[in-house]
């Protein structure tokens, strides 16, 4: 049955909401947080495996070093407090993907304390996100259901399990309660999940790809009278892992929610789950509090010590960071703040900027990346760097131009050609025989059939009124299939009036 929403518009007039997110990041490590078991995506179910990652009896874990720095140098670009004592705990509780029965996690002595990140949104308004902190834990399993709808465990009949994943070392990102957002909560939420993604690749800390499970976020909402008023209760939807689905998630709440109010109903403190097919939430269980994980310090685990020095080294290895990249490459390119923010939007930053590197001017890179192929995007329901074109083709389809060799309007069949999967841009010009006509001869030719052709505008020509010049010019695009150089065509009938 389905849940009565009332409309987002009346919901946030209505009542005040508060978000919360919990966004997991997956480091790119080589091995797992307490064993050798190496990491790697797409392998044999079962086969990255160790004693400690199995939590076989007598097996003892050993921090990875590397963890802990891709983990400082997270909490860094995040403006967090690092902890120079922190500590290890058991999280305690029983899924079959949690081989030992309890996670290892921090709980009340995090690797990072407090801190904020500053995010842009789509009018340029800056909005601070606070964090409460950003802890190293390792990731559970993965469990698969077999025989229930969309992999669901309802009405599945068995379930596998892989262990590939148990082990691989997360950094949890938490928020303090979000609040000030009002009817622009989701696009905060958005952007926020964003802004980590570019600061973890730019870090080179996580491959960031949410498809994949390397990123997810934990959505929290709930909704309150107004900004005077406690906080209300929240609901937990879990394992959102795309920045629609966090978006949407928040969306469906606040509707949700708000219709349950209003009914005079009270909001399940509960986990949710996102349903990509159906786009709602659905309930699941009731929430835990922390108390009934039962923390306690992990006994095998000395507490880890980041000395100042240390931390100095790790800031003075630190890459620039997304924003201070995005305003040197706006100032290098000379654009406006509006033809900046349509980039990062449209998450094109570096396919412009490869596009740059390969040769490119920056104004014919963003002109295809944001013209023919976003549009190409959208009509696939698919994102740009997941298109069959590269920025070596744009490069190239941009060289062709600045040589003569393509007009307009070839290189964007050429483009179409190398986006439908024909080849590189020099194999689709010579498949389709794109090239402009370089033979002045043939298109003299064409230009007097033109205005033998329209006597009438070669008088207006004549007579200094240059308007109907583009009757002539698409007459010999025309006759020569749109392989004409305009510019070439235009001297030609300037020649001849003259």
């Amino acid at each position: 049955m389905a849940e009565k929403l009332m409309k987002f518009a009346e919901a946030v007039e209505k009542y005040d909401p508060v978000i919360g997110l919990e966004v997991h990041v997956e480091l790119n490590t080589k091995t797992k947080l307490f064993c050798p078991a190496e990491v790697s995506f797409g392998g044999d179910p079962n086969t990255q495996l160790t004693p400690v990652s199995l939590g076989l009896p007598g097996s003892l874990p050993v921090v990875n070093k590397s963890a802990i720095d891709y983990a400082i140098k997270l909490g860094l670009a995040l403006h967090c407090d690092i902890a120079e004592w922190s500590q290890f705990a058991r999280k305690n509780y029983f899924y079959p993907d949690m081989p030992r029965d309890y996670q290892i996690s921090q709980y009340d002595k995090p690797l990072n304390g407090e801190g904020y990140l500053d995010v842009e949104l789509e009018d340029g308004e800056v909005f601070r996100v606070p964090i409460e902190r950003a802890h190293v834990e390792d990731d559970a399993g993965k469990n698969t259901h077999v025989g229930g709808a969309d992999g669901r465990i309802e009405g599945a009949d068995h379930s596998l399990v892989d262990y590939n994943r148990a082990g691989v070392p997360l950094v949890e990102i938490v928020t303090k309660p979000i609040t000030g957002a009002g009817a622009r909560a989701a696009e905060v939420a958005g952007a926020y999940v964003r802004t980590i993604r570019d600061i973890v690749k730019a870090l080179n800390i996580s491959n960031a790809r949410m498809e994949q499970g390397n990123m997810r976020a934990d959505v929290n909402v709930s909704l309150r009278p107004s900004a005077d008023d406690p906080f209300g209760t929240r609901s937990e939807t879990k394992n959102v892992n795309s920045f629609r689905g966090i978006e949407r998630t928040i969306i469906y709440e606040i509707r949700r929610q708000a219709a349950v109010l209003e009914a005079g109903g009270e909001v399940l403190q509960e986990t949710r789950h996102w349903d990509e097919a159906s786009q709602t939430t659905a309930g699941g269980r009731v929430k835990t509090d922390a108390d009934d994980y039962r923390y306690f310090p992990d006994p095998d685990l000395v507490m880890v010590h980041t000395t100042r020095e240390h931390i100095e080294e790790l800031k003075a290895q630190m890459p620039e960071m997304p924003r201070e990249r995005r305003n040197r490459l706006q100032a290098e390119w000379g654009l406006s703040d509006n033809d900046m923010r349509d980039i990062v939007n449209a998450s094109a930053l570096d396919l412009v900027e490869e596009t740059v590197k390969a040769g490119a001017s920056a104004a014919g890179a963003r002109k295809w990346w944001m013209g023919e192929i976003s549009r190409a995007a959208n009509e696939q329901d698919t994102t740009l760097d997941e298109l069959n074109i590269t920025p070596a083709d744009v490069a190239r389809v941009e060289a062709l131009i600045s040589e003569g060799k393509l007009n307009d309007k070839l290189a964007k069949q050429t483009v179409a050609g190398v986006l439908a999967g024909e080849g590189t841009p020099d194999e689709v010009v010579a498949k389709h025989g794109y090239e402009v006509v370089q033979d002045t001869g043939a298109l003299e030719a064409e230009v007097d059939k033109a205005m033998a052709a329209n006597p009438d505008i070669v008088e207006k020509l004549k007579s200094g009124n240059m308007k109907p010049m583009g009757a002539i010019i698409g007459a010999v695009m025309k006759a020569t299939r749109g392989q004409a150089d305009a510019k070439t065509v235009t001297s030609i009938v300037m020649a001849k009036i003259k």
